[in-house]
């Protein structure tokens, strides 16, 4: 008798598509994992008009339908970049998320320029509206600037169907509740934390609890420290302690020669926690965004590697949650 064949030998095994998470009470449906575009303004290297929009093509193509951008990056090259991008997708444009933050110039949090800032962003990335604002690096403007001015501004603009929803973003933790704590409930519907997230730094997960309070959704950046959980390192002028750099320096160098890449595992740690709506990665070529979504797919297929994990935690004790500052401007209250 001819032995049934199993459909598992001879049919590719189905790669999962990145999973859902709703963010906060906001009704969106993000992947997992996010699109950051920064790279687009050619802040490390350059990035031409033709990889832009194939990798924004193949992102999409791949389950990420989360985009960020901003103004500041390559002063409004990115925007510019990433909307060609997102017009190539030739898709409807309720099927993809876009995020906006920081602009060009200075730290100018005045009603006037968030109001002219979104109408310079809407034309550069050829849209009628962006899904979210994000008042960008709040700690470099007064707060009580930022409650009574500039999130009223924002209100007005999502009255007016230029923005659907309102973020806020910094690097202190604090500056979260500082003004969470001083507006309406509802108000503010989303947070984007940096650099907070990663077995270097977890530092985000104490303010979890508090942030599902009050209904935020959660979205953390730069799950590599800004270059530090990488082989190659982070840039000269990263502001980390130099204990803090060489400790990531030898975790990476504990993972390479084990075959392990630390920067894959910073970013599965930083998925694995499902309280966090959103991962956002910058991106810039197709061959990164395979290589991320292959990362999110191989977490949900395999688990986390725990046995390099707790190796790499234990490098990193010593210097466990400590942070930096930016040389000036940071209000904390």
């Amino acid at each position: 008798m001819k032995k049934k064949e199993n459909p598992s030998e001879t049919q590719p095994m189905a790669v999962p598509k990145l999973e859902l998470r709703t963010l906060g009470n906001t009704g969106l449906k993000l992947s997992s994992l996010g699109f950051g575009a920064s790279s687009f303004g050619n802040i490390s290297r350059p990035v031409s008009e033709s990889d832009a929009v194939a990798s924004v093509r193949e992102a999409f193509r791949l389950g990420i339908n989360y985009f960020d951008s901003s103004p500041y990056y390559g002063a409004t090259l990115s925007e510019k970049m990433l909307g060609k991008g997102l017009k190539a997708l030739g898709v409807p444009r309720n099927e993809y998320i876009v995020s906006i933050g920081r602009y060009r110039e200075g730290f100018d949090f005045s009603a006037e320029r968030v109001t002219q800032s979104i109408d310079e962003s809407l034309e550069r990335l050829q849209l009628d509206y962006v899904d979210i604002f994000l008042c960008h690096d709040i700690e470099f403007g007064p707060l009580d600037q930022i409650v009574n001015k500039t999130i009223p501004a924002l209100q007005k603009l999502k009255e007016a169907g230029n923005i659907r929803f309102i973020g806020i973003t910094g690097l202190p933790l604090d500056i979260f509740t500082c003004v969470l704590d001083r507006v309406p409930p509802g108000t503010v519907h989303v947070i984007l934390s940096y650099c907070h997230y990663s077995f270097n730094d977890s530092t985000l997960e104490n303010l979890l609890p508090y942030l599902k309070t009050k209904g935020v959704g959660i979205i953390s950046a730069d799950p590599l420290a800004m270059g530090l959980l990488t082989e190659l390192g982070p840039l000269e002028r990263h502001p980390a302690s130099p204990e803090l750099k060489s400790a990531c320096r030898a975790a990476a160098v504990y993972c390479k020669e084990r075959g392990k890449n630390i920067s894959k595992l910073a970013m599965q740690y930083s998925l694995s926690n499902e309280d966090i709506s959103l991962v956002l990665v910058g991106m810039n070529s197709v061959e990164q965004v395979e290589e991320n979504v292959a990362s999110a797919t191989e977490l949900v297929l395999f688990g986390m590697d725990r046995k390099t994990l707790a190796k790499v935690e234990a490098i990193l004790e010593p210097v466990k949650n400590q942070t930096w500052a930016w040389p000036s401007g940071i209000q904390r209250s």
